[in-house]
């Protein structure tokens, strides 16, 4: 075992108001499985996790939705574990699981009563190396995805905002497809490409195996080495997806939902990947903007014209580009076109003008509560610990990402509003109530 230990500063001082810092331990097997350990033996609980590099965007075209297909597959039963068997073993030993997939990453977990750690352990090497991919298997979860996609997307009101924005936004990144992919690939897919899918990407050196909570770190050590160090390791993985060209005059778009009666205004920018410090500012601008009943967006159109029932922002992070989102509903005989232009008045004051001083410290209370609340849980901290390394090549920010948000000023806020918020960047969909056909 080829040890690259690095080692979380210790619990000894606090980095925010009512955070510690997490100490932890991470190292990689021979395989290149990266696992990596938090103690914490305050509660008899323990969390198992595996994130895989995988999702949405990792496909060709005509293949769409494999990754979230595979978060279905892969509780289906394994050389050792029963079909249908998976979420039993789990309830019976006092423990609860579940997975998600975005466009970058696969996650699965489990949480245990300590004393089933090693279970965990076992459960997740066998869904690594002795998954059962079979016809039966794969054709019960199309199904299962076909009910998930009508059930959340096309069944449900506003349920198809992100595909308007990402198809839209993106013209060759596979961004521009959505997560859950088209049914008609998954039904036109051979179970030998299912097969391929798992055995690329499903690999030990494509993974990151997080462990915390109520352990011993010499016995997990061992039993990870136990389960997870005869895993053959996979082929490198080279991803090389086009790149997008600026969008430089406004794009507007009309899309339609049968399952709604009143309309909504999106506006969308490509902003850049979330490992680039702008994507934080994004973060901060967008928090400022809608964020409760003080934001500004919320205030002006909600509160005081009230022209709209609802408005939001968010940046949407990804690893290659996010989406910064607007999107209102509008009160009575508003036109989506006057919320437009009243979304762009106060993105023009972010551009244009520092926000206050009183509204800087209230951002900054807010990202401080939040980084405190991220890491309250061995569970949240597991996640944290995977996405942090994984995604963002750096295990460190678990403790310190709070400071890169603090080092961000009022004079950086309005540059990077003005860099990548623009009319002439920006698509802008009017999300219409579906036309029902004249008699």
């Amino acid at each position: 075992m080829k040890y690259k230990l690095l080692l979380g500063l210790s619990v000894l001082f606090a980095v925010g108001a009512g955070a510690q810092e997490v100490a932890y331990e991470e190292y990689d097997l021979d395989n290149g499985l990266h696992v990596i350990l938090h103690q914490d033996n305050t509660a008899p609980v323990v969390t198992t996790a595996v994130m895989y590099h995988v999702g949405g965007k990792d496909r060709v075209d005509g293949k769409t939705g494999f990754a979230h297909f595979f978060e279905h597959l892969l509780f289906e039963g394994t050389k050792n574990i029963e079909k249908g068997k998976w979420f039993e073993i789990v309830s019976s030993n006092g423990g609860t699981n579940n997975a998600n997939t975005s466009n970058d990453r696969t996650y699965y977990y489990e949480v245990f009563p300590s004393n089933n750690l090693k279970l965990g352990l076992w459960m997740e090497s066998e869904r690594m190396l002795h998954p059962v991919i079979e016809q039966g298997g794969v054709d019960t979860q199309n199904e299962v995805v076909k009910e998930e996609r009508r059930l959340r997307y096309e069944n449900s009101p506003y349920g198809k905002f992100l595909f308007a924005v990402s198809e839209n936004l993106f013209e060759n990144h596979p961004y521009k497809d959505p997560n859950i992919g088209y049914m008609k690939d998954l039904d036109a897919s051979s179970l030998d490409e299912f097969i391929a899918y798992k055995k690329k990407y499903y690999v030990p050196n494509n993974a990151t195996l997080v462990v915390t909570g109520d352990i011993d770190t010499d016995q997990a050590k061992k039993w990870i080495s136990d389960y997870f160090g005869p895993i053959p390791r996979g082929a490198d993985i080279v991803r090389n997806y086009p790149q997008e060209k600026p969008i430089t005059s406004q794009i507007n778009a009309k899309t339609y939902d049968a399952n709604i009666q009143i309309p909504a205004t999106i506006i969308g920018y490509r902003t850049p990947g979330f490992k680039n410090r702008d994507a934080y500012v994004l973060d901060m601008i967008a928090t400022y903007l809608s964020d409760g009943p003080s934001s500004k967006l919320y205030k002006k159109m909600v509160d005081e014209q009230k022209e709209a029932l609802q408005v939001g922002s968010i940046n949407l992070g990804q690893e290659d580009y996010s989406m910064y989102l607007v999107f209102a509903l509008p009160v009575g005989q508003i036109t989506l076109d006057q919320l437009n232009t009243s979304i762009e008045q106060e993105i023009e004051k972010a551009r244009t003008t520092l926000i206050s001083e009183n509204d800087y410290k209230k951002l900054q209370n807010k990202f401080e509560n939040r980084f405190v609340n991220s890491n309250s849980s061995v569970e949240g901290i597991a996640s944290s610990l995977a996405t942090n390394y994984l995604l963002f090549g750096d295990t460190s920010l678990i403790n310190k990402e709070i400071e890169i948000y603090r080092s961000i000023t009022r004079e950086e806020i309005k540059e990077v509003a003005n860099k990548y918020l623009n009319p002439n960047q920006r698509v802008v969909i009017d999300y219409l109530p579906e036309e029902k056909p004249a008699n």
